[in-house]
């Protein structure tokens, strides 16, 4: 009977085999290694760690061991990003056909990636604080960190906004798709969001690649910042042709809004109310509620 089952799992194993024929672009047999995604998500893993320390430490720290324990998951991350980064670049200049980068210039862009960390870090307190301060059911700073999607998704894309910044590709969507499956908040790395950023509740936001989004901006469960659907050949490879609105400080958007087009712009201290479809700009200090535009 095992020897029956192995020859059929064999005769299984052998029709997938042969359907890596190398006419899909789903092979991938020839080409340089891609990353790891298991890696790339446990790098992640070990920046979140150095971001929220105080929180996620299983010892009690000190100024005498806070050094050692960061450490802990300084190393392994610059080590998993220098490996998964060479992969992707190396993929990258095959394409390209460029000689791929050297171990020294992955290295030194690693390291200019995690210079950033002190800036996030700092850009993080005052997302922090706008979560406890824009949502009267938050009992506590500690209970927007442990707790809330938003800040899950809003730290990820902080990241994966300074891993894009930098020039790699790839891996900032993966932390961002992973990201966006566990809290059902979907933010490109690409765009670009000042600090004191709240999405309330988080699921169903959508911000896309080239949206711009000012100081101390709220958007509640559902709202999209998207693009008006163009077809690849208008927008050719990855160039970022300004495709999603721009949202000034200070403007709040309620469930359930669409907000789209690279030229729209919501003037600052602006409020869009609920289920709005708006592709026009308002300008600062607008109320628009209960109809589309």
């Amino acid at each position: 009977m095992n020897s029956e089952r192995h020859r059929s799992l064999d005769e299984l194993v052998r029709a997938v085999a042969e359907s890596y024929d190398g006419t899909s672009e789903l092979d991938n047999l020839d080409s340089v290694a891609l990353p790891n995604k298991r890696s790339v998500v446990e790098a992640l893993w070990h920046l979140k760690h150095l971001l929220f320390l105080g929180y996620y430490s299983t010892r009690a720290l000190s100024s005498q061991n806070l050094s050692y324990a960061l450490a802990e998951h300084m190393a392994p991350a610059e080590e998993i990003l220098v490996t998964q980064i060479a992969r992707v670049l190396g993929y990258e200049a095959r394409k390209a056909g460029r000689q791929p980068p050297s171990c020294d210039e992955v290295e030194a862009l690693v390291h200019r990636f995690l210079g950033t960390l002190p800036a996030v870090r700092r850009t993080l307190t005052a997302d922090v604080r706008a979560a406890y301060d824009g949502d009267p059911a938050a009992c506590s700073v500690e209970e927007v960190v442990f707790a809330y999607p938003s800040l899950e998704a809003i730290s990820t894309y902080r990241l994966a906004h300074e891993l894009h910044r930098v020039g790699v590709p790839l891996i900032p969507r993966i932390w961002s798709e992973h990201a966006h499956s566990v809290t059902g908040v979907d933010i490109h790395p690409g765009a670009v969001i000042g600090e004191g950023f709240f999405v309330d509740h988080g699921t169903g936001v959508v911000i896309g690649a080239t949206a711009v989004l000012g100081r101390y901006v709220k958007l509640y469960q559902g709202v999209t910042l998207g693009a008006l659907s163009v077809r690849r050949t208008q927008v050719p490879g990855c160039v970022q042709t300004k495709r999603h609105p721009t949202l000034e400080d200070n403007v709040t958007v309620y469930a359930g809004a669409s907000i789209m087009g690279g030229d729209t712009v919501i003037g600052e201290g602006s409020v869009v109310g609920a289920n709005v479809w708006l592709t026009q700009s308002l300008p600062p200090g607008s109320k628009l509620f209960g109809r589309a535009r």
